[in-house]
């Protein structure tokens, strides 16, 4: 068929020959054939020979050479298609004789009027380079006059040939940094990577680390803020020293071609393909400020959806990051739970992130999710995850113990490996504190004569042997069992019978001294070299004889000596050294061909090496091209001002906060584009650099933001550089929004003479109007019920049991506590209780009283909150403004604080018309949960529930004082907000509660035993509450 005229058979044997190379079937016979039809006239034919050829040239060198002559005919072919493919075939044939041929055909490729002719003529680049290493200078040359191509067709392919000939000629790149920049959301997702990762190289050499500076800016506004308080008080002549001083270590600005790069990129993040999001994520990761960095954490997230070998990447990556950055991922703990289809490694992977973003607030949570795991029928995911678990309980000591208690119960498993994995794990883990738990050594004792799996026995017979002086009377007897079966055991376990024989044999030589010397003289005969020199090592060492050398004398020291209890570190600590994305990171060792990342420069290279002159009409039309490309992909607004410019050159824009704000930098325009909660030291790290600028300025940018936007917040500054650190700028909130948040009732004033009133007025708040409550507190605002006494109206039903709930709220154990100083405050004086009331504006929020009182001479105007500053999760609702404060009056507001069902602090800032103070509430434990009310039935069925690792027990001695029933009710009550739930035993005492946020039952039991000692049990989810809460509630009975 091939050697027919006619150019339709020639065509259907061309398409079958290509279909067998497709199907990988070899058709090199074939060659002479087809090499013939290169000259053939039909395009369709020519283009299908050209396939062929590229495929079988190199292994048929000297045929494919006698048609070499029609290739170069075929570059002059006016068909775009046939010059492409004509300089393919060309550059595939790797004969040293063609090499000038091949370079003028490049470079005559590399002028084509065609896209695709100059996209091939890059391809051909390497290929030549890696035939002739001579030539690097003139293919330098043609890649430097193909950078400067504008089309996206070329910019990945020749970016690629740079990669792979001269990635050292950062020079080259200058020039052409911006228009690659700008390109790079029109280019092939092939050319994405390639250029993401080339411009990652290239910014960690010319640009300055973001991170490094954002500690140096936290620095210097803390400095600035604190020294200017000192400086008022020391006059004017430390006015100029402080002013000299601030401009001294300049504050970090981004340079806007950094800039740039982040911004035109981040929309690569919603891309299709995975490789394109993973080379942005890992740009963003090596790149960005700490504050952006946030914004890769919900598409790499998204990946995880995809195929199991891309998960398998991903989740390599992610476990790096979480490493760094915990706080990225927290939010999305829940899409790395493990799905019973997962594969193996895809499962430990998903393990590996979960330990890493464990902290004490999702702890309980992970914990759960890790029994769950346990019961799988997969043996290895089911080590990883009691390995994960014995991590969990390193790196968060308050539960240590309650993994502990946790494994321990896994060693009455009927599974010998998970026994054995947990054995090794609590081995680590009774290293930590060996001394408090010498019953947990006795079990694993009791537990050789089951356990069958090598390593499980010699982790329990090293703690024996470590530990003996904790189990004086097991230890020998252990030995005893082991020298029995001692020729039977394997290697690993053998070695640490005669550890554990050396070890007795030096603390308690009456009675092992035989028993040593029986196991050693079996291994002094064992096949194993191994253990026959370890006996005659040990004998030599531990048995005293006439020629004894000096290291018998120091035997106990070298056996005895104390050992550092081990590190549980994730295997992923140290790989981020290699490039995130990269095959060298995957595999954790370097790979043929990976290219270091280079370290930030201490002082950055001259920025004008990539200034272009561009014609005026070229950069207006960039500027609306760019504006267009990027409306789709960004959710909030931005205002930039051409390509080389950047809205985020002041430090006041680095976090380009997501926050409706009106920016307070020199250019005054603002960029929006990080999700990230730590906008609001960004943002007060821009207020510090604003102290440099003159007053005049300061008074023009007021006037401009008194004008009203309708945006809620506005912020100036007018203060000299000495003083503008601690007089911060007002922040001006308007008022129909803060009515829309909580209603003017919540606020009430009082005039100075009725400052003890608020607790009768509270009452009617309660609804409470013909009720008098027999116990009230002096210390809590509101009045209320003493709970013995609501558990006593329950059992009688008198009451309407709807409204029983409604009066018991237990008395709070914290009283006022101060929130600001009346000198801190300059006159105002505030302080906060906790009131235990339901927040009406949200059921989850804790309800917090914030009692304002002005001391100074001078009316205070607008006490409103301002930017809070808070962790992830916690959520505050704030009170309404109050618009001024007369001297020596009094006010109270309510607002609510999601705490999140943990005890981190909740940050923000009590602001006035002319200061701005930082407080913080921290609560204790007890004001996280509301109480909740139920039969004893009940409260036995869901502590029934909550066994095993959700449940906290401790032993206490009460005191004689403490032995009434209203005493130790009072007392729990005032230390938790619980409710007595009835009991039909006196020594006992039961209290329930649901925490605010997760409603997650607290269930708290008593039994206060006549003689003896008393017990403590909490069972909860919430394991860190529960610890905390049984530490606060021991506290307060034994005082």
């Amino acid at each position: 068929m091939l050697d027919t005229n006619k150019d339709s058979l020639k065509l259907e044997a061309m398409k079958r020959i290509v279909a067998m190379i497709a199907r990988g079937k070899n058709a090199s016979d074939l060659f002479p054939a087809v090499v013939k039809n290169v000259a053939c006239k039909n395009i369709e034919v020519k283009k299908l020979v050209y396939v062929y050829l590229v495929r079988y040239a190199e292994e048929q060198q000297d045929l494919a050479l006698l048609s070499i002559s029609t290739f170069q005919r075929g570059l002059k072919d006016p068909n775009q298609l046939i010059r492409a493919s004509a300089l393919r075939v060309l550059s595939s044939i790797r004969v040293p004789i063609i090499v000038p041929i091949m370079m003028l055909a490049i470079k005559e490729a590399a002028s084509d009027m065609s896209p695709y002719v100059r996209k091939t003529a890059a391809h051909a680049i390497p290929k030549l380079y890696s035939l002739d290493s001579d030539q690097k200078d003139q293919l330098i040359e043609v890649i430097e006059k193909l950078l400067a191509d504008k089309t996206t067709l070329v910019a990945g392919s020749v970016v690629m040939a740079f990669e792979e000939v001269c990635p050292e000629r950062i020079d080259l790149i200058h020039k052409n940094y911006r228009k690659l920049c700008n390109l790079l959301i029109d280019v092939e997702e092939w050319g994405q990577v390639v250029i993401i990762s080339m411009l990652t190289r290239y910014a960690r050499t010319q640009f300055l680390s973001p991170t490094q500076n954002e500690s140096l800016l936290e620095e210097n506004a803390e400095k600035a803020f604190y020294g200017s308080e000192e400086d008022e008080a020391k006059g004017a002549g430390s006015e100029e020293t402080a002013a000299a001083a601030l401009p001294a270590r300049k504050p970090y600005i981004m340079d806007p071609d950094h800039r740039l790069l982040l911004r035109n990129t981040k929309p690569l993040l919603q891309s299709r393909s995975a490789a394109v999001v993973m080379a942005v994520a890992q740009l963003y990761f090596h790149l960005a400020p700490k504050a952006e960095v946030g914004v890769i954490a919900k598409a790499l997230v998204r990946l995880l959806r995809s195929h199991s070998e891309v998960q398998y990447v991903v989740l390599q990556n992610v476990a790096t990051m979480s490493i760094k950055r915990r706080g990225m991922f927290e939010p999305y703990l829940k899409s790395f739970y493990i799905r019973s289809t997962d594969p193996t490694q895809i499962k430990i992977l998903k393990l590996e992130v979960l330990t890493n973003l464990a902290n004490e607030t999702n702890i309980p949570t992970v914990l759960r999710e890790f029994q769950t795991y346990i019961r799988s029928m997969d043996k290895d995911f089911v080590a990883a995850t009691i390995q994960a678990i014995g991590r969990c309980a390193t790196n968060i000591g308050r539960v240590r113990d309650t993994c502990l208690n946790g494994l321990v119960q896994l060693l009455s498993n009927r599974d010998e490996l998970v026994v054995a994995e947990s054995v090794v794990v609590i081995k680590k883990l009774l290293q930590m504190q060996p001394a408090q738990h010498g019953e947990i050594i006795k079990h694993l004792a009791k537990l050789t004569d089951n356990i069958q799996v090598p390593m499980a026995r010699a982790s329990i017979l090293w703690l024996i042997g470590e530990y003996c002086e904790h189990v004086p009377r097991i230890a020998p007897d252990v030995l005893r069992k082991m020298a029995k079966s001692f020729t039977a055991e394997e290697d690993i376990v053998k070695l640490q019978v005669i550890n554990l024989a050396a070890k007795l044999y030096l603390t308690n030589s009456k009675q092992t001294k035989l028993l040593t010397q029986y196991v050693l003289s079996l291994a002094k005969y064992d096949q194993n070299y191994d253990i026959r020199d370890r006996a005659r090592f040990t004998r030599q060492l531990i048995v005293p004889s006439e020629q004894g050398g000096a290291l018998s004398r120091h035997a106990k020291k070298l056996f005895l000596a104390p050992k550092p209890a081990p590190v549980l570190e994730s295997s992923f600590k140290d790989r981020d050294h290699f490039q995130l994305g990269s095959l060298s990171h995957l595999l954790n060792a370097k790979a043929t061909g990976y290219q270091e990342l280079p370290d930030w420069p201490e002082e950055a290279p001259d920025p004008s090496v990539r200034n272009v002159e561009v014609p005026e009409w070229t950069k207006c039309s960039n500027r609306e091209k760019r504006k267009e490309k990027e409306k789709p992909f960004y959710s909030d607004s931005e205002g930039e001002s051409g390509p080389t410019e950047s809205a985020d050159s002041d430090p006041e824009s680095e976090s380009e906060s997501d926050s409706k704000s009106s920016s307070e930098s020199g250019s005054g325009e603002s960029s929006s584009e990080s999700d990230n909660e730590d906008q609001d030291e960004d943002e007060e790290k821009g207020r510090g650099s604003e102290s440099e600028q003159s007053e005049e300025d300061g008074k023009r940018k007021t006037k401009k933001k008194k004008v009203p936007e309708g945006k809620g917040e506005a912020s100036s500054s007018d203060e000299d550089s000495d003083s503008s650190s601690s007089t911060s700028e007002s922040e001006m909130t308007s008022e129909s929004e803060e009515e829309q948040l909580e209603p003017a009732s919540w606020r009430r004033k009082t005039p100075p003479s009725s400052k003890r009133a608020p607790a009768t007025k509270e009452i009617s708040l309660l609804d409470l109007e013909d009720f008098t409550p027999p116990s009230v507190q002096p210390v809590s605002p509101p009045a209320i019920v003493s709970t013995s006494l609501a558990a006593d109206l329950e059992g009688l039903t008198l009451t309407d049991s709807t409204l029983v709930p409604s009066l018991l709220s237990p008395v709070s154990c914290v009283g006022r506590q101060e929130l600001l100083h009346r000198v801190a405050g300059e006159g105002l004086v505030v302080d906060y209780t906790f009131s235990r009331q339901p927040f009406s504006g949200d059921p989850h929020m804790v309800s917090v009283h914030i009692h304002f009182s002005n001391s100074s001479d001078t009316p205070i105007k607008g006490l409103h909150v301002g930017t809070p500053k808070l962790p992830a999760g916690i959520s505050i609702q704030e009170f309404p403004e109050i618009e001024s404060l007369a001297p020596g009056e009094s006010a109270t507001a309510v607002m609510g604080i999601n705490f999140c069902d943990s005890t981190q602090a909740a940050n923000f800032q009590l602001c006035t018309q002319t200061r701005q103070f930082y407080v913080s509430i921290q609560p204790p434990v007890g004001e996280l949960m509301a109480p909740v009310f139920m039969s004893e039935n009940e409260f036995k069925k869901e502590q029934g529930k909550l066994m095993g690792m959700n449940e906290i027990t401790e032993k206490l001695m009460l005191p004689d004082t403490c032995r009434s029933d209203h005493i130790v009710v009072q007392k729990v009550t005032a230390t938790a907000n619980l409710g007595r739930v009835p009991c039909g035993t006196s020594d006992e005492y039961r209290f329930a509660g649901r925490t605010l946020t997760s409603g997650s039952l607290v269930l708290l039991t008593l039994d206060a035993r006549p003689a003896g000692a008393a017990q403590l049990t909490v069972n909860s989810e919430k394991m860190v509450i529960g610890t905390m809460l049984v530490k606060d509630v021991i506290q307060a009975l034994t005082q």
